[in-house]
């Protein structure tokens, strides 16, 4: 008698291992429990790097490496720090195709912060009363114009925050989701400390810091 695990075809697990990450057993197990369906395999993957992410994010992340991207022409320039738990997962060929991933997709967006929490209170208030103006101008009533502001204030987030944004090779991931799966596959807490982005000509150029990594003290 054939079993689930004969009829999932190893090319299907092929495919699913190099979309997601995941390691080959993890595929074939998704791929299982959703009977051959390769989306809602990777949704079921995508899960369990976020839960394997969640338990491992009180770890302290005190090892790592940096990153750079230079885009073609030499004309934006990207330096990223991401930080792990250990330098033998630093050195992994993982962890360093994240950090030139997370590189190159800081220089094509241009993100203003890592993570939600990091953007200040003033940005915060700017945008929502720029939202609140917009609806209010609608004649949306009280009530109604702060539901709306809070809907525009995930794509805000989305827009400015690098964790919330849609990774530019896979847009139906998010940066977030990214790092998860290498936690998942890597076994350790993966997050990101800073990074500075430069453009030729530009006098604003982009320096961002978690306030999590503020808070250590610098090394004399």
């Amino acid at each position: 008698m054939s079993t689930v695990t004969e009829k999932i075809d190893a090319k299907l697990v092929k495919e699913l291992r190099e979309k997601s990450g995941a390691p080959m057993g993890d595929c074939l197990k998704a791929l299982q429990e959703s009977k051959g369906n390769m989306e809602e395999a990777f949704v079921i993957l995508r899960k369990r790097g976020m839960a394997s992410a969640q338990k491992k994010a009180s770890r302290t992340t005190n090892e790592g490496a940096v990153g750079h991207y230079i885009h073609a022409g030499g004309k934006i320039g990207v330096i990223v720090e991401v930080n792990c738990e250990s330098d033998f997962v630093a050195r992994t060929e993982d962890f360093q195709d994240l950090l030139k991933d997370l590189a190159m997709h800081i220089a094509a967006t241009d993100p203003r912060y890592i993570r939600k929490e990091d953007v200040t209170a003033e940005d915060l208030e700017r945008e929502k009363d720029i939202y609140r103006a917009q609806t209010a101008a609608m004649g949306k009533p009280a009530n109604v114009v702060e539901k709306i502001v809070e809907g525009k204030m995930g794509k805000f987030y989305e827009e400015v925050c690098l964790l919330e944004q849609p990774f530019i090779k896979e847009q139906s991931l998010s940066i977030k989701d990214v790092i998860a799966s290498k936690v998942g596959k890597l076994g350790e807490n993966i997050t990101v400390r800073r990074f500075a982005r430069f453009k030729v000509g530009d006098p604003n150029w982009t320096v961002a810091q978690t306030r999590a990594a503020e808070e250590v003290p610098a090394v004399e």
